[in-house]
């Protein structure tokens, strides 16, 4: 009885111990996924900001329309 108890205790610390490993390299494939999110995010706004600077200094604030 008591030899039972030990081999199921030992078998369900054995299913616990290779699920926290699994459950560890998902948390580290999702960690490297955000890291490169926001390497993209950042390159994004920097790209976003650098056009609109430029469309900024490429028209006179005060231009007329073409029709007049």
């Amino acid at each position: 009885m008591i030899e039972e108890r030990l081999v199921n205790i030992e078998t369900k610390i054995t299913f616990q111990e290779d699920l926290i490993e699994e459950l560890n390299k998902v948390v580290y494939r999702q960690q490297q996924q955000l890291n490169q999110l926001e390497a993209i995010c950042t390159s994004l706004a920097r790209h976003i900001q650098s056009l609109a600077e430029a469309e900024n200094t490429s028209k006179p604030v005060n231009e007329r329309p073409p029709h007049y």
